[in-house]
């Protein structure tokens, strides 16, 4: 008796080893491994400054006062907040001064850091030692930067007044206690501070200038003064664009220095937007006012930051 085995035919649902993948599938996998590294810094945007921007704005529109912290009342009062800030005499003066702190701070650091990167963009003798000196005023704090310049330009123990006094300049100029003269002295303790920053991110560009340049510009008979103008500008333009931005959005906000120098004195004489925030919020306990002259602020560094990304995408192309 003879057995017959008879081979099934192969089914058509068996998974074949050679089928082509899913093309689908195979388009998903990189983008959600794009997406697994963004996500993190995407939700550390929301949890740290999408989260604190709304709560601040919501709380512009709100009677937030310490009582709700521990009832959580904090009802909605329409625009009180906005039309109560922008109608206090103290507004307007806050943001003049600003404008001047911030105009005259980037042109002070700018012009001066610029002057040391062409300086130091030269070989000579020490030079990395005295570019790391200049650097001292960016690495301290700006709370002692303050502590320090407060004690300096004291009217009648400070160092300043006193060496002037010895030179027979007159000692006793009331930098940090006449309304007229303590915006300035707080501009010029800025422009020390920042004036590193400028510096090594305008030394960093011109060492990227190509030397054939210069020596293309001296055969055809240019100055230093129009090699300068027609070569280092021009090649450094997107270099200063960042410094500009980066310093205007760093200096409109500041509130340490100016706390440390004249806390806001004398009589409002240096108070600015950052200041008045602060005084609003916990001094007088008006948060909601206070939320209102962030608001501005953050409305103000917004605008320029837009100015920076399109003046980039401008250089790009």
């Amino acid at each position: 008796m003879t057995t017959s085995t008879v081979t099934a035919p192969p089914s058509d649902a068996a998974p074949r080893k050679d089928a082509a993948p899913d093309p689908a599938r195979a388009r998903l996998r990189p983008r959600l491994a794009r997406w697994g590294f963004v996500a993190p810094a995407v939700l550390f945007m929301l949890l740290f400054f999408g989260y604190p921007l709304v709560r601040n704005v919501v709380m512009s529109f709100q009677h937030y006062t310490p009582k709700t912290f521990f009832t959580g009342e904090a009802p909605f009062n329409g625009a009180d907040n906005w039309s109560s800030v922008f109608q206090d005499a103290l507004f307007g003066k806050a943001l003049w001064h600003t404008l001047v702190f911030t105009a005259g701070s980037l042109l002070g650091q700018f012009c001066i850091g610029l002057a040391l990167a062409v300086f130091f963009n030269r070989r000579f003798p020490l030079n990395g030692v005295l570019r790391s000196l200049i650097l001292l005023p960016w690495l301290v704090p700006m709370v002692v930067s303050g502590i320090v310049w407060r004690r300096i330009l004291d009217q009648d123990t400070g160092v300043l007044n006193t060496f002037l006094d010895t030179l027979g300049l007159g000692g006793h100029t009331p930098w940090l206690t006449s309304p007229g003269m303590a915006l300035l002295s707080v501009i010029l303790v800025n422009i020390w501070i920042g004036i590193p920053f400028n510096m090594v991110i305008l030394y960093g560009g011109l060492q990227e200038i190509p030397r054939e340049l210069y020596e293309a510009a001296s055969l055809d008979g240019a100055s230093a003064r129009r090699a300068f103008r027609s070569v280092t500008l021009p090649m450094l333009k997107p270099v200063i664009t960042v410094v500009l931005v980066l310093g205007f959005m760093s200096t409109v906000k500041i509130l340490d220095l100016i706390l440390a120098l004249t806390d806001g004195g004398p009589a409002d004489a240096t108070q600015t937007l950052g200041t008045l925030t602060y005084q609003n919020s916990f001094v007088e306990l008006d948060f909601g006012a206070g939320a209102v002259v962030g608001n501005v602020l953050i409305l103000i560094s917004a605008v320029f930051a837009v100015f920076y990304l399109r003046a980039n995408r401008t250089e790009g192309k």
